[in-house]
């Protein structure tokens, strides 16, 4: 019987390891796929559709713009070879008076 006894009780030992050993294992495995786990990828947000009506205001106002300024331009150029040439003008007729031409 005592043989049978120690049979028993060293099985008795060897499932109790095996136990032991099952459970880090379990937990090892656990442990790396919690660590190697990443979120799902979210999806990339759609691009919106070309809308060439968008590009064609934005050009005409631009445009529009420019033109508009280019005029006010113009126009400041105008004003000051106008004024130039009246300012010379008037000069010149106030030297003849003061000369008493």
């Amino acid at each position: 019987m005592s043989d049978a006894l120690e049979k028993a009780e060293a099985a008795a030992r060897e499932a109790a390891q095996n136990s032991v050993d099952i459970a880090q294992i379990v937990a090892v495995v656990l442990a790396t796929q919690q660590a190697t786990q990443q979120p799902a990828p979210q999806a990339p947000a759609p691009r919106p559709a070309f809308d060439a009506k968008k590009w064609v205001v934005i050009g005409g106002v631009v445009v529009s713009v420019s033109l508009a300024g280019a005029l006010v331009a113009l126009a400041i150029a105008i004003a000051a070879c106008c004024s130039t040439g009246c300012f010379l003008i008037l000069r010149a007729l106030w030297r003849s008076l003061a000369n008493g031409r």
